[in-house]
């Protein structure tokens, strides 16, 4: 068995060491006998495992006990829906920023249940930067402001937060973990766990308790964040290997230095395939380099007819998955968390050699 370099956006690489450890312990967790897929979700075998990725989480994160950490099915995309159908309860609209796909997607999921404040957009620049926050048309009546820092498909991310009383909803599925945030800044954080944290199936919602008091007893139990607090995340069965998973990608954080060297590293990998990019005269990238994506870095060919064969002999190297996505085309190396710097050196070798072998 031979691993490869895996560059796709998700369900995405984890770290070997977690893989490696998930494997020694797949037929017999800790004594126990069985898989933790073969246990109870209520035994204190898996109790334990619940309460040990909350309590690294909130380490890793610097989570307040004003905060409660959920464990949510269904997608990212599931939040899209779930998150006004709570939050909403007594306001006529909420705000959003939109930035790329998945903001726009969260826009027309909320549509379903509210009024929608779209308070600022980058669609007509095709997503390739990001509105001036001083502009942004803010209605601090509205229940709350969402936003997606980093947009997957389109390779842009920010950091800073427009300045506002409403509780910031933050989609981060794609940056979770990679860079230290603050989480008091924040209503709501959610993101899908294959990209940076596990494999897909659950989401991680970090939620303000104050808000939790929005949900209505109309929702249905299993979408209601309040009840899904009150229960540990367990009004049905939880996806109780994901859950074990992500457990196992906190540890490995945690062994590394946590976020904060983490980060470090995110920054050399991403700085190292940017300066060859923009270096390059085969090569480009499209969006504003203030607003470059540490986690997901889309290039184009000179020549979009070897677009093909890049690929072909990318995968033939190891280097797999870098297409782009289909709506917007092009290429994509997504370097998330688990990506090694020795990833990156490889996929800059191959386009530096790719380059000399087929450009003019």
């Amino acid at each position: 068995m031979s691993r490869v370099y895996n560059f796709c956006s998700g369900p995405a690489a984890l770290p070997e060491a977690v893989l490696k450890k998930a494997q020694a312990e797949m037929l017999d967790w800790h004594g126990a006998g069985v898989s933790v897929m073969e246990m109870s979700h209520r035994s204190a075998e898996f109790m334990s495992i619940l309460a040990s990725a909350k309590a690294r989480l909130s380490r890793l994160m610097n989570i307040s006990d004003d905060y409660e950490i959920l464990f949510v099915q269904g997608g990212a995309s599931t939040l899209f829906a779930q998150i006004p159908a709570n939050l909403v309860n007594g306001f006529d609209s909420a705000c959003f920023l939109d930035t790329g796909a998945w903001s726009s997607k969260a826009i027309n999921e909320a549509k379903r249940y509210t009024k929608i404040n779209v308070v600022g957009s980058s669609k007509a620049q095709n997503y390739l930067t990001v509105p001036d926050f001083s502009t942004l048309a803010l209605d601090e009546s509205a229940a709350y402001l969402h936003l997606c820092p980093n947009e997957t498909i389109g390779g842009l991310e920010f950091s800073d937060l427009p300045e506002t009383n409403l509780p910031i909803v933050a989609d981060l599925s794609s940056t979770i973990l990679s860079r230290k945030i603050d989480v008091s800044k924040y209503g709501l954080i959610y993101a899908g766990a294959q990209k940076n944290v596990g494999p897909a199936g659950v989401v991680i919602c970090i939620i303000r308790k104050d808000l939790l008091a929005r949900s209505s007893d109309a929702l249905p139990s299993i979408w209601n964040f309040a009840n899904l607090a009150a229960n540990d995340s367990m009004i049905n069965t939880p996806p109780t290997f994901a859950i074990y998973l992500a457990d196992l990608v906190f540890e490995w954080l945690e062994a590394q230095g946590g976020v904060e060297a983490v980060e470090k590293i995110n920054i050399r990998k991403a700085q190292a395939l940017y300066d060859f990019i923009d270096a390059s005269d085969f090569y480009s990238n499209p969006v504003d380099p203030v607003y470059r994506s540490r986690m997901n870095v889309p290039f184009i060919l000179a020549d979009e007819s070897l677009e093909s064969l890049f690929l072909q002999e990318s995968e033939a190297a190891g280097l797999r998955t870098l297409a782009g996505h289909r709506s917007v085309g092009g290429m994509r190396a997504s370097i998330y968390n688990a990506m090694p710097m020795e990833g990156i050196e490889a996929l800059i070798d191959f386009m530096r050699g790719f380059a000399e072998r087929h450009g003019q």
